[in-house]
């Protein structure tokens, strides 16, 4: 198949691969990209509180917590917050502009922020420091350093991996002086109930699914579907921006495949965290 026909007829290109059940990179329709992820020190930023590198094949994503102190909302006296962000700057693709974030961006940081409120992956109860006097702020900065699709799973996997990684410095309110005090030798990790993992889909010709789309697959597919599962099996989340409606069996059939994946990526992230835990 000459990279002509790639350039000019990108569908039909495509087309004659998927017929014989597999992608130009080699790929099988449900086979995942190479997946690796570095965390903490060996993952990148040392000012952050937590921070972590995913690549999902060529997709590279850091991402980096900081904690930081607030007063609390009045109508959340004990409750926390957790502000993320999804940025796509230009150095990851040409396809992507300097400025305010565009749509894709924020599309992504809806994303992530809906993925942290429907799993109830940390609770903003634990925090809360002192009720309706003192929480923490995690900041959450998930950047794109090369992009080449399926930046959904990619920024998911590196938010989980970096609050995997948080550690808060105990902090207590003085009496006497209503003043906090920050013991930075005396840290503890952040408390993670869920453990969600987002994985998508491109959909073919209305039809057919491929799972861990390039960017090439993003745009010549009829529609894209993500769906997000937490440790039970259970279904937080289907992301699904227009395109080609899903009939309930091939639903189901992305949603048994994301429940396999959850088990790859949390049984990853495990390993890794053992790897760098002090002996």
């Amino acid at each position: 198949l000459s990279v002509c026909c790639r350039t000019v007829e990108p569908l039909e290109y495509y087309r004659r691969f998927l017929k014989e059940n597999c992608r130009p990179d080699g790929r099988e329709l449900g086979e995942f990209r190479a997946t690796t992820v570095n965390i903490g020190k060996w993952g990148s930023i040392t000012t952050a509180d937590g921070s972590a590198l995913v690549k999902l094949g060529n997709t590279t994503v850091i991402c980096g917590v900081k904690a930081e102190l607030a007063a609390p909302a009045v109508d959340s006296a004990n409750k926390g917050y957790i502000v993320p962000n999804v940025e796509l700057p230009s150095l990851c693709s040409t396809r992507f502009r300097s400025g305010p974030p565009g749509e894709e961006a924020q599309a992504a940081s809806q994303f992530i922020a809906d993925v942290i409120e429907n799993s109830q992956m940390i609770a903003k109860e634990d925090l809360c420091i002192a009720n309706g006097k003192l929480a923490w702020v995690l900041y959450c900065d998930i950047i794109c350093l090369d992009y080449d699709g399926n930046i959904l799973d990619a920024s998911a996997f590196a938010l989980l991996a970096a609050l995997k990684n948080v550690q808060l410095p105990s902090v207590t309110i003085n009496e006497e002086t209503g003043l906090s005090e920050v013991n930075l030798k005396e840290k503890n990790p952040l408390i993670i109930r869920k453990h969600p993992v987002a994985t998508s889909f491109a959909i073919f010709d209305d039809t057919l699914l491929i799972v861990d789309p390039t960017a090439e697959e993003e745009d010549l597919a009829t529609g894209t579907v993500t769906i997000v599962t937490d440790d039970e099996d259970r279904l937080c989340s289907v992301h699904k921006p227009g395109g080609s409606p899903l009939t309930g069996a091939k639903l189901q059939d992305c949603i048994t495949r994301a429940i396999t994946r959850h088990k790859e990526v949390k049984k990853l992230i495990d390993k890794v965290i053992k790897s760098i835990k002090p002996k």
